[in-house]
């Protein structure tokens, strides 16, 4: 018998802390923070998404046009350094430029 009060009286607390938690659950606070939340991911990854689309972007560009324009300046500044050498294996008085 008190087996049986015990358990009804589990039954009912279990039920009011699933009526408590629904409440809860439904409020509008809880709501309005469930889509705050969403919104907030939604954006996240947009940006995350656009943030790796101006990576991709600026890698390919500077590999186009800035790859070729350091290996430009470093042929030239070869290309000096050999003159200079060369000018002073000559004799020649070196001149700066």
């Amino acid at each position: 018998m008190a087996a049986q009060g015990r358990q009804r009286q589990s039954l009912r607390n279990g039920s009011e802390e699933q009526s408590l938690l629904s409440r809860v659950s439904q409020s509008g606070v809880v709501q309005h923070t469930k889509r705050a939340a969403n919104d907030a991911s939604l954006v996240t990854k947009k940006l995350m998404k656009s943030t790796g689309k101006a990576a991709w972007i600026l890698g390919t560009t500077f590999l186009i046009l800035g790859v070729p324009l350091i290996i430009a300046m470093d042929r030239e500044q070869q290309f000096n350094e050999l003159e200079l050498q060369q000018a002073n294996i000559l004799g020649s008085p070196s001149s700066l430029k």
